[in-house]
């Protein structure tokens, strides 16, 4: 008997649509990220991208618990002396709403060149149009 490895040549990628309307950052997220590494397919291979292409739509319709809204903050630096710039999450969400949910789930997806392939395979849009019907892409109910 011998164990299975998955490789680049054997993997069928699907892909999926995500309504992100209604849906706690956190979870969707966490949900998003597992789909994209192909962790839902039992030819997982921690070491090859296994996962499917993720469409998130109506990404301006998240929703954060308790009062993340107002003390949760993402920081960046302008590599400059000086340069840390901090945004609160109300703020990003009303004007990048695209960016926060991607910041969010390529952050749970491993670092280096595999997360950065994962996170190609990951498409954000505010609203609830998407580019991607040529793909026949199948919409994908997460648990709220």
């Amino acid at each position: 008997m011998n164990t299975f490895m998955a490789n680049a040549q054997n993997v069928e990628r699907k892909w999926y649509v995500v309504d992100a309307d209604g849906m706690v950052l956190g979870r969707l997220a966490s949900q998003v990220a597992n789909i994209l590494r192909g962790k839902n397919k039992p030819i997982y291979t921690p070491h090859v991208d296994t996962g499917d292409h993720v469409i998130v739509i109506n990404a301006s319709k998240i929703v954060l618990t308790g009062k993340k809204l107002d003390q949760k903050v993402y920081y960046h630096h302008s590599g400059y002396a000086g340069g840390l710039k901090e945004t609160k999450y109300r703020k990003l969400v009303a004007e990048k709403p695209e960016f926060a949910v991607r910041h969010a789930i390529v952050g749970m997806l491993p670092k280096g060149p595999l997360g950065r392939q994962m996170a190609k395979k990951l498409q954000v849009y505010a609203g609830p149009e998407h580019e991607q019907a040529a793909q026949k892409p199948e919409a994908l109910e997460l648990i709220k």
